[in-house]
């Protein structure tokens, strides 16, 4: 098994002995009939337990609709990781619009806490743009995992990944600084494939594959969405893998379409935020994790 690909994996012999059982459902609309998907495992490639990293700036941005602080972005985190969460996910933008340069250490001291008396191993990732004053954040703050993000001003949300001819020189700086310090370094990324060749040159460990058209097309249409899957994420998976990277993945992901999506050759960690906390808000924090835990399973 490749070393980057952690956790416990079935082969492809098991896959197959049970692929009547792993064909994932999807309920549809009421008016619409069910629909079923069998996604494809290409040969040799491993199914991974999948870990979940809950992005709490839904959270924050309430709280600071408001000032003060209502609801306590700590007292959350810990409802999320009782849950059953592997990790938590900020990402803290130059505005402070949602997570605040204190957040940033509060929430690390509360997670290295959490570990200690859990004796668990709870990851802390923060996702911002290569720029002097996350790298700034970041060594002070220490993660388990920074994932870098090309921001562009004024943007509400993250929505397109790296270029690497554009941006490699960049890249490979600051993944040799976080190497030094013992962080894991992630890159945010589109399914282009000429450009994911690129992505080992940077010397970061690990990509994720921004899944905003994947997550639009299922909206839209399942058998649509698993079509964009099939046809540009696992080939963008298998050239990763070629590279031995992992894989990491977010942006819309919610309990349905990662029936399908969980069967990405590779993957190893999804960051959700925004689709989590909304159907939080139906079923409580707890279950809404709960939910999306049993799909990852």
């Amino acid at each position: 098994m490749n070393p980057l690909l952690e956790g416990r994996a079935k082969t492809l012999t098991d896959f197959q002995k049970k692929r009547k059982e792993r064909i994932s459902y999807f309920f549809g609309f009421p008016e619409k009939p069910k629909i079923f998907f069998l996604v494809k495992v290409h040969p040799g490639v491993e199914l991974l337990k999948i870990k979940l990293s809950v992005n709490i700036n839904k959270i924050a941005t309430l709280r600071n609709s408001r000032g003060g602080n209502i609801p306590d972005l700590l007292y959350f985190a810990d409802l999320v990781l009782r849950a059953g969460a592997q990790g938590i996910t900020v990402h803290p933008r130059e505005d402070e619009r949602h997570i605040r340069k204190d957040d940033v250490f509060s929430l690390k001291e509360f997670i290295d806490s959490y570990n200690y008396k859990n004796n668990t191993k709870i990851e802390y990732n923060m996702e911002g743009e290569p720029s002097p004053r996350f790298l700034d954040l970041l060594l002070n703050t220490r993660p388990d995992q920074a994932t870098l993000v090309p921001v562009t001003p004024g943007e509400i949300t993250s929505d397109h990944g790296f270029d690497f001819k554009k941006d490699l020189s960049v890249l490979q700086e600051y993944s040799k600084i976080l190497k030094k310090e013992k962080i894991r370094t992630s890159l945010f990324v589109e399914t282009n494939l000429e450009n994911l060749k690129l992505a080992s040159l940077t010397g970061a460990d690990r990509v994720e594959f921004y899944t905003g058209p994947f997550a639009e097309k299922f909206d839209r249409f399942p058998q649509i969405g698993q079509e964009c899957f099939e046809s540009s994420y696992i080939p963008a998976a298998k050239v990763v893998l070629d590279q031995k990277m992992g894989i990491n993945a977010g942006h819309d992901l919610d309990h349905n379409n990662l029936k399908v999506f969980s069967r990405l050759p590779g993957l190893q960690e999804v960051s959700i935020g925004h689709r989590l906390i909304s159907r939080a808000l139906e079923t409580g924090i707890d279950q809404s994790i709960k939910d999306y835990l049993q799909v990852l399973s």
